[in-house]
């Protein structure tokens, strides 16, 4: 009996014990799933952990060797909340936009907010995002923000403002272009500025994610780089003028999320950066009047199936500009510089494209048809590169977008 009562035992324990076993292995495997399909939903151009790295520790200087040149990386400023984007002055002091809405003026190491921007709806990708200078800035004092501009129904817009900068606030702003249709706020703003040499104001916007169709309605400014005059205008020559079904202010269309722009100073070729889905983050050399396929044509995948994209058709086209290069692996690209000075003689012409998700900068060297070479660098030595910008003393400049984010600069070192 007592024989018999003890083997009962043992087997309930046993089949107790697969029981458990059973279920941890369940457990494991969905929360498994939960985790990646999050991962894979997660924007590449959001910090979706919102992690931090490190940035308000003790900082010493890296000495980093790359292909013909040793750099030195320092840092500028610390302790910046989701800094996004970076304007020079004329004396090489900077401003510096954090996401959550304020402008900072950063000189020595210091950083003191400005006042007067305007208010932001600072939501996941959302809030005050890039800053420029306008090319007469000594003259007329102009700096030019853009944003998530909330309306009465909880929709946002990119919007660009301009205001006056005067001893340490922004006067007389007003916004001078929002995008003709507000929606979800959130995701995918661009708000990449650059300059022409003929004073026009490249600005990109994005699809705005909830509906990418829109990027191939070009009655619509999402998913469209456009180009305004410096008072949020219509240049007279704009190549859609002529079209009453497209917006007189885009320049070309067809674009997911451009994050990366650079206007070639020595012949005003433009250079774009597109952020892809799952794969087909894109170099795109921006043509005027073309469509860039988005979400019909793509090189990428769906996030959550990493089968074809829902929108998509194929990889190319007829009549849909291809573009100039596919970074693989992926890259999730946010800012763009073009090296110029002298001071990095065998880089000069290269494109310097930041990523985000890949915590590097990728140096690409091209030829009128393609690119011939790419090196990495500063792979996972400073985090999520947000801004890149060439400086006046030949250095560059990085943003990197952490909630404790930092400003370096990159130079040659002795």
């Amino acid at each position: 009996m007592l024989t018999r009562i003890k083997l009962a035992v043992n087997s309930n324990c046993h089949n107790w014990v697969h029981l458990m076993n059973k279920f941890r292995y369940v457990f494991l495997a969905t929360v498994l799933i939960v985790f990646t399909v999050a991962a894979c939903d997660a924007p590449d151009d959001v910090d979706p952990a919102n992690t931090a790295n490190n940035a308000n520790d003790t900082w010493e200087p890296l000495e980093l060797s790359s292909e013909y040149a040793r750099l030195l990386v320092d840092r500028v400023v610390a302790d910046l909340e989701h800094p996004w984007s970076i304007a020079i002055m004329p004396d090489e002091s900077l401003l510096v936009t954090e996401r959550p809405g304020r402008l900072l003026h950063v000189r020595d190491g210091e950083a003191t907010e400005i006042s007067g921007v305007p208010e932001v709806e600072a939501h996941n990708q959302g809030g005050l995002l890039e800053v420029a200078l306008h090319p007469e800035f000594e003259e007329n004092s102009y700096v030019y923000l853009t944003y998530s501009k909330p309306n009465a129904d909880d929709e946002t817009a990119t919007t660009l403002a301009r205001g006056v900068l005067d001893n340490g606030a922004l006067t007389d702003v007003e916004d001078i272009f929002v995008q003709n249709q507000y929606s979800s706020p959130g995701r995918h703003y661009g708000s990449r500025l650059a300059w022409l040499s003929d004073g026009t104001l490249l600005m990109s916007i994005g699809d705005r994610g909830a509906d990418p169709p829109r990027a191939q309605d070009a009655s619509d400014h999402a998913g469209t780089l456009l180009r305004l005059t410096d008072d949020g205008g219509v240049p007279d020559d704009n190549p859609f003028l002529d079209d009453a079904d497209v917006a007189d202010e885009i320049y070309s269309y067809g674009h997911r999320n451009i994050q990366g722009l650079v206007v070639d100073p020595s012949d005003d070729t433009i250079w774009a950066t597109d952020h892809g889905p799952r794969g087909g983050d894109l170099l795109v050399r921006v043509e005027a009047g073309a469509n860039y396929g988005w979400p019909v044509v793509t090189q990428g995948l769906d996030y959550r199936t990493q089968e074809q994209f829902p929108d998509a058709e194929a990889r190319s086209m007829e009549g849909i500009e291809d573009p100039f290069y596919e970074f693989l692996p992926t890259l999730a690209p946010s800012g763009l510089a073009l090296v110029t000075h002298d001071a990095f003689e065998r880089w000069q012409g290269d494109l310097l494209a930041g990523g985000l998700r890949a915590e590097r900068i990728r140096r690409v060297v091209t030829s009128d048809t393609q690119v011939l070479h790419e090196e990495e660098l500063l792979l996972q030595e400073i985090g999520r590169i947000r801004d890149i910008r060439e400086a006046p003393d030949s250095s560059f400049l990085i943003a990197t977008d952490h909630s404790d984010g930092a400003v370096y600069r990159v130079s040659l070192a002795d």
